[in-house]
């Protein structure tokens, strides 16, 4: 039976990359999707697609009383105006703000943890207000899903969920459009670090790393792909790649190209990854992943065997790594890249998230 599905998003590009084979498995099924998201000419894909769009503003950045209340009323109209049978949510907004939302006008709601930021990396005011929000709004809903089981034991720990989870394998990858590319000919051993540019993501690491290996080894090449997010690294990145320690290629639409012209990608992040698709999306093209011991790259990556795990913060240790993987001939770099592709087989195929949330609508 055809269900009114409603998706909470606060991007078009998030929904594109990870979401648009569930949505276009329930168009294909008979259902109506609506999506509310913010407006963006490209929301036409959808549109094309048969989903129903409500452009809705949402201030993905920090927060502000006024903006984050004109949401939450927001989205109660739009929920008495759909009347949805069941609503999916991702991110932090969509997800506080819409269970808090759906529980006023008693829809089912399903939201997705696809990681924390940098929320509840450090004890302060914003990490109390964030674990109070969600106090009032997801530990309410229908459901959660979490996509690592440190997200999960943190938010069970603190009392911000009740019993009303499941875990999920991250946003999961599309194995047909990311599929095995043999390692680039030639003798340079290229890298790549892709997200913004941010202390966050680990990006001072990953230049310290990059000048010390460059030195040692000169047909290495570090790429950076993402746009710059603090304005203090526009002049560092400018001086890095003027001086060809590393190359800044902005950000890219077509990263799958990127991937394959590397050897090797590099995630330094500090923390508050969900399962980084980055990692999978690179597994899945068969190269080698190198991060940081954190929730999510722990379950992306099988240490020594698929990529290497470093302490999170170390440049010494991210270099280390890196050393470790250039002195390893072409056969083992090959060997590790496909063990990569055979556990996101194995686990991370997206098809498994668009079965676990068809079950959920089943249900109802």
């Amino acid at each position: 039976m055809e269900k009114r599905i409603l998706i909470l998003s606060n991007h078009f590009i998030t929904l594109y990359n990870f979401r648009k084979e569930l949505i276009k498995r329930l168009v294909d099924e008979g259902n109506e999707v609506y999506i509310s998201m913010p407006k963006a000419k490209e929301n036409e894909f959808f549109s094309d697609m048969g989903c129903k769009i409500i452009e809705t503003s949402v201030d993905r950045r920090g927060i502000n009383p006024i903006s984050d209340f004109k949401l939450i009323l927001n989205y109660v109209k739009i929920m008495k105006e759909v009347k949805p049978d069941i609503i999916f949510s991702y991110t932090i907004k969509p997800n506080i703000y819409g269970c808090i939302a759906s529980n006023i006008t008693k829809n089912k709601q399903v939201s997705n943890i696809t990681g924390t930021g940098g929320t509840f990396l450090k004890k302060n005011l914003v990490s109390e207000i964030a674990k109070f929000l969600y106090k009032i709004s997801i530990k309410k809903s229908y459901k959660v899903f979490f996509q690592n089981s440190g997200d999960k034991e943190f938010f069970v720990a603190n009392q911000m969920v009740k019993d009303n989870y499941d875990m999920i394998p991250g946003s999961g990858v599309n194995l047909e459009q990311f599929n095995v590319i043999e390692l680039p000919s030639g003798d340079d051993i290229n890298f790549i670090f892709m997200g913004r540019v941010m202390e966050l993501k680990g990006i001072d690491q990953y230049l310290e790393m990059a000048e010390k290996i460059k030195s040692d080894y000169p047909k290495t090449n570090f790429y950076i792909a993402g746009f710059i997010e603090e304005e203090k690294y526009k002049s560092i990145i400018e001086d890095y790649h003027s001086k060809g320690i590393i190359s800044y290629i902005g950000f890219q639409k077509d990263i799958k190209s990127w991937i394959g012209k590397c050897y090797c990608t590099i995630l330094p992040s500090h923390g508050g990854e969900g399962i980084p698709n980055v990692l999978l999306e690179s597994a899945a093209m068969g190269r080698v992943c190198i991060a940081s011991k954190i929730n999510g790259s722990k379950e992306a990556i099988d240490d020594n065997v698929t990529g290497y795990l470093f302490e999170t913060g170390s440049s010494e240790d991210l270099t280390n790594k890196v050393k470790k993987f250039v002195e390893l001939d072409n056969i083992a770099k090959t060997m590790m890249g496909l063990a990569g592709r055979k556990k996101v087989e194995c686990k991370f195929d997206r098809q498994i998230i668009v079965k676990a949330y068809m079950e959920e609508i089943n249900k109802i």
